[in-house]
């Protein structure tokens, strides 16, 4: 199948509607049908603006987060048109990809 790699780039503190801003896009994306997504905590990072972003040892609340999904080309069109209308603004990069599954165990549902 033809989609979309989408990964959104946040900071482990940042919150949204009383939620981990993480949290709430996993949510959305449930909510619109996504199949899975895949969060992951970097180790260090800098923003736009020249900031460091960095796990330390007595704060880790500023940890680089990112949140991957592969979707196909609606569901990538949903997903975005949902989040652009909360009052929110997230960084995020837009990958053209091909995905599927390989092997022979049954039930594979995109």
């Amino acid at each position: 199948m033809k989609g979309y790699l989408l990964k959104f780039y946040i900071e482990e503190n940042e919150n949204y509607k009383g939620k981990l801003l993480y949290e709430w896009l996993l949510t959305e994306a449930q909510s619109i049908g996504l199949k899975g997504a895949t969060v992951s905590h970097g180790v260090e990072s800098f923003d736009r603006h020249g900031k460091l972003h960095a796990a330390h040892f007595f704060e880790l609340a500023d940890r680089p987060i990112q949140i991957e999904f592969v979707v196909n080309i609606e569901q990538e069109q949903s997903f975005l048109s949902t989040i652009s209308q909360e009052n929110i603004s997230i960084f995020y990069t837009k990958t053209p990809i091909e995905f599927g599954y390989v092997g022979h165990k049954e039930n594979n549902n995109v």
